[in-house]
Formats: structure tokens, sequence, C-alpha cells
């Protein structure tokens, strides 16, 4: 999608209903500079707010993917290109959240080995080493959570028994036994606990 031709055709629809930045801005509860940043094309409206933006400019969802006032002739043709790029675009972002989860985890990983092989070789046996080991440990932990929150957040897990895709809340995958991304998880379609594996696309 073209965020630029997006983000100018949002200023002429405002301008025609007219609005001003700060007039649509307080009809869809945001700040007028999120405004003029989705007319600069630096950013794009949360998808939450997307209809409503589109009710109050009085176009279609499909237009403003567009980013102009789509014919009903080529209405279906470019409600099916906008489709296939925002799947693009959501598998790239998927991606990079799930390196992302990854490069955390090892660089936390190699940092919590350096820290206890530091704690262990520089400072003497003792109360004071075990609460440095103890310390280093309790901060590694800190991304091992924000890494999980990354991992739950693209895909899925699907179940090994009937393929049947789960999408658990954090606490469920917190709380789940786990061997990698494979997750011990309540599959709903069998009812019962099973291995599922992440996948980062849906079906």
């Amino acid at each position: 999608m073209d965020q630029i031709k997006i983000g100018k055709f949002i200023a002429e629809q405002r301008k025609k209903n007219d609005l001003t930045q700060m007039r649509l801005a307080e009809k869809l509860g945001v700040t007028d500079r999120a405004v003029s940043k989705w007319e600069t094309g630096k950013a794009m409206p949360d998808v939450s707010i997307i209809p409503e933006l589109c009710g109050i400019l009085s176009i279609t969802i499909n237009d403003l993917f567009t980013g102009e006032v789509v014919s009903v002739e080529n209405y279906d043709k470019k409600m099916e290109n906008n489709l296939m790029e925002m799947a693009q675009e959501l598998e790239k972002k998927n991606k990079i959240i799930w390196r992302s989860m990854w490069i955390t985890m090892i660089v936390s990983i190699v940092a919590l080995l350096a820290g206890v092989f530091a704690a262990a070789f520089f400072i003497p046996e003792g109360v004071w080493q075990l609460v440095a080991i103890l310390s280093i440990t309790a901060v590694f932990l800190i991304p091992c959570f924000y890494a999980l929150k990354l991992e739950i957040s693209v895909g899925a897990y699907k179940c090994k028994k009937c393929g049947h895709e789960v999408v658990p809340t954090y606490s469920q995958a917190l709380n789940a036994m786990h061997m990698g991304t494979t997750r011990y998880l309540m599959c709903p379609a069998c009812g019962r606990r099973r291995w599922c594996k992440k996948v980062l696309k849906k079906s």
C-alpha cells in the first residue's frame, strides 16, 4: 500500500467534509498529531478506528486502502489487490517480530551466562556471590517475559494431533510446558491438552 497516496487522500476527504485535523482527531479520540502523521504518510490509522474514520469521511475501507474513490467496475479487483498487499505487509511485520524475539532471547542468554561466569570467578564464594547470581538470573527473566509476548503476538500454535490452530492468552502460554516454541496447550477442537507447534501463518 502507498502510505503517501493514502495520506493525501485522507487530507483531501477531510477538507471535502469541512473538517480540520483537530476536529477529525476529536471525533476519532486521537491527537491532531496522529492525523498529521496519517496525512503525511508517516503512519497508518489504527485498525480499530478505520471503520469510524471511513464513516466520517464518507468513503469505503477499500477507497481508503486504495487512496482514491474506487469505481464500481474496479471495486472487486482493487479489493483483492488491497487484501493481498495487507497480507504481505502482515507477513513482513510478523517476520520482524519473530526475528526480534529470537534476538532478545539469544542476547539475554549470552548476558546471563556472562554474568554468572563473572560472578563465579570474580566474587568470592559466599552470600554475596549467591546474591549476585540470583540478581543476574532475575534480570535475565525480564527480557524472557518480553520475548514470550512477542512470540504469542504473531501466528498461532498448531495442534500436532488435529491441526487446529490455538491462540492462547499470555498467561496460558506462560504457564504451559514448552520445548522451544512448541507449547503444551488446551486444544479447543480436541478438548484436551496437546503439544502445539508455533506457526507464523494462520490458516
